[in-house]
C-alpha cells in the first residue's frame, strides 16, 4: 500500500478512537500487540502466541493479558500490572498494555511514561530477540504517535512516527515473517487501514491473520471487526461466534456481537434479531464493573438506543 494512503490514514487513526468498538480492536492490537492464550513451555512463563520456541513473556504479563483478552476484565489487568513492573521490569508487551489501557482512562502522562518504556524495554531486548525488539520498538512510537497527536495535535509528529512504525515492523519480518505475534499485529494494522481506506483489499490481510497469527479467538475477533465495518454482517456474526466459543464470558465479545446483531436487524428490519441484540448488550453490562469508563458509557448508550428502535420498530408494526 503506498505510503501516502498510510500517511493520511493516520490523521484518521487517532479520531477513530472516539468510536468504542474500534478502539477496543486497536487497542487490543497495534498499541497493545495483542493476544492472550495459555500456551507455553513447562520451563518458562507462559508465551500467549507461540506453540515452538516460546519467549520468557513473564507470569503476571500473561496474566494481565487473560484477564484483558480472554475475560474482559481491566480492573484485574491493572493489579497484574503494576506486578509486572516489579517482577517483569524488561517485558515490553508490559508497558505497552499499560499505555494502551492508560490512553483508554485518557491518562495522558501514564501514555507518554509507559510508552517510553515501551521503548526503552524493546531496545534492550535486541541482542537476544531481535523480531520482538522491532516488533515493539514499533509498538512503542505508535504509542508516542497517538499521545503526541491527542495531546498537542501534532499530526507532523504523528506521520513521522508512523514511517518508523512502519521501518520496525518490516524489520521485525525480516526475522520470522510467520511469526504469530508479528502477524496479531501487522494483520490488525493492515485490516484498519484496507477498511478504512478507498481502493483496498481487506483479503490479504484476512489471509495474513488466519494463516499466520495466534491465538485464534484474536483472530476471529479482529476480522469479526473488519467484517461489521464492511457492512458484511453475515460474516462478521460467524467469526464473532467462533470468538466467543473459546472466550464465552469477555463482555467485550457480547458487546461486538450486539453491535453486529444491531446493525444487521436495522438493516433488515428484522425485530427478533434487534431484539438479541439487547440482550447482548445486557449480558455485556452485567460485567459492568470491570470495564473501563470509556468503554461503558459507550455500551449503556448503545443498550438505550436499540431499546429505542425496538419500541419505535413495534409501534410502528402495531
Amino acid at each position: 500500500m503506498p505510503l501516502h494512503y498510510r500517511q493520511n490514514f493516520y490523521r484518521n487513526l487517532m479520531k477513530i478512537r472516539l468510536n468504542p468498538s474500534k478502539r477496543i480492536a486497536l487497542a487490543c492490537s497495534v498499541a497493545i500487540a495483542v493476544a492472550i492464550n495459555w500456551w507455553g513451555s513447562p520451563s518458562l512463563a507462559q508465551d500467549p502466541f507461540r506453540t515452538s520456541n516460546p519467549r520468557n513473556i513473564g507470569d503476571n504479563t500473561e496474566a494481565a493479558f487473560e484477564q484483558v483478552f480472554q475475560k474482559g476484565n481491566y480492573i484485574e489487568a491493572k493489579q497484574y500490572l503494576v506486578k509486572a513492573e516489579t517482577t517483569e521490569p524488561n517485558e515490553p508487551l508490559a508497558y505497552a498494555m499499560h499505555a494502551s489501557l492508560s490512553y483508554l482512562e485518557k491518562d495522558w502522562e501514564n501514555v507518554k511514561t509507559y510508552a517510553d518504556k515501551t521503548l526503552s524495554a524493546a531496545e534492550a531486548l535486541e541482542p537476544q530477540d531481535p523480531l520482538r525488539s522491532n516488533l515493539y520498538m514499533a509498538v512503542g512510537h505508535l504509542l508516542q504517535g497517538a499521545y503526541d497527536y491527542k495531546q498537542n495535535e501534532d499530526a507532523v509528529a504523528a506521520i513521522t512516527k508512523l514511517q518508523q512504525v512502519l521501518q520496525y515492523l518490516d524489520e521485525a519480518e525480516q526475522s520470522d515473517p510467520k511469526d504469530p505475534e508479528l502477524n496479531l499485529v501487522k494483520g490488525y494494522l493492515d485490516l484498519i487501514l484496507a477498511v478504512n481506506l478507498p481502493f483496498s483489499n481487506p483479503e490479504e490481510a484476512i489471509a495474513r491473520l488466519e494463516n499466520y497469527a495466534a491465538p485464534s479467538y484474536l483472530v476471529d475477533r479482529g476480522i469479526a471487526v473488519a467484517y461489521r465495518d464492511l457492512k458484511q454482517y453475515d460474516k462478521a456474526l460467524e467469526f464473532t461466534d467462533k470468538a466467543l466459543q473459546s472466550a464465552p464470558d469477555n463482555p467485550e465479545l457480547q458487546y461486538l456481537k450486539a453491535q453486529i446483531l444491531r446493525k444487521h436487524g436495522k438493516k433488515n428490519n428484522d425485530l427478533a434479531m434487534m431484539q438479541q441484540a439487547f440482550n447482548y448488550y445486557e449480558q455485556a453490562l452485567q460485567k459492568q464493573a470491570q470495564l473501563p469508563e470509556a468503554i461503558l458509557l459507550s455500551l449503556q448508550q448503545e443498550r438505550e438506543l436499540v431499546q429505542k428502535e425496538i419500541d419505535k420498530a413495534k409501534n410502528d408494526r402495531s
